[in-house]
């Protein structure tokens, strides 16, 4: 009997939830990948932008998308909430633009990820995002680019 629920519960697909905050170019790619896997699934995005580009392009491919205020961030009963409900086995920042809530790393210790697109610890910190980033590199005709998964 043991067994059986052990081989059940590790078919079942792993919860990816994304936090994004603009086009969604990123969470796309990784949405895509994973409707062609067996193992793992992305279950929902997050925007702390209610006009974000990746709401609608998470809709679009079928995944759930809610947009939150900076005090439902905060709030104890508020975005920590509707992450709990949603039983994530990871969270992927990908373009997330706010500081991550220190009480959600607190409740999904060792399952949030970040995506930066630069080599850390070159090119991080307020405004270094996006084009932002890339456009640095090059203005400082860096040699070597590349993102840091963290």
């Amino acid at each position: 009997m043991i067994t059986s629920l052990n081989t059940q519960r590790n078919t079942m697909k792993k919860r990816i939830v994304i936090f994004a905050s603009g086009n969604g170019t990123n969470t796309q790619n990784i949405i895509k990948y994973f409707q062609n896997t067996n193992d793992s699934q992305v279950y929902c995005v997050f925007s702390n932008n209610k006009d974000a580009k990746v709401l609608n392009l998470s809709k679009a491919l079928k995944v759930e998308a809610l947009s939150f205020s900076k005090a439902e961030m905060g709030a104890s009963k508020g975005l920590l909430s509707l992450l709990i409900e949603r039983k994530p086995d990871l969270i992927v920042l990908a373009g997330f633009l706010l500081k991550f809530p220190e009480n959600i790393i607190n409740v999904f210790q060792n399952k949030v990820i970040n995506i930066h697109p630069a080599l850390l610890p070159k090119y991080g910190g307020r405004g270094m995002y996006g084009h932002h980033v890339h456009e640095a590199v090059v203005k400082n005709k860096e040699t070597e680019t590349g993102i840091t998964i963290h």
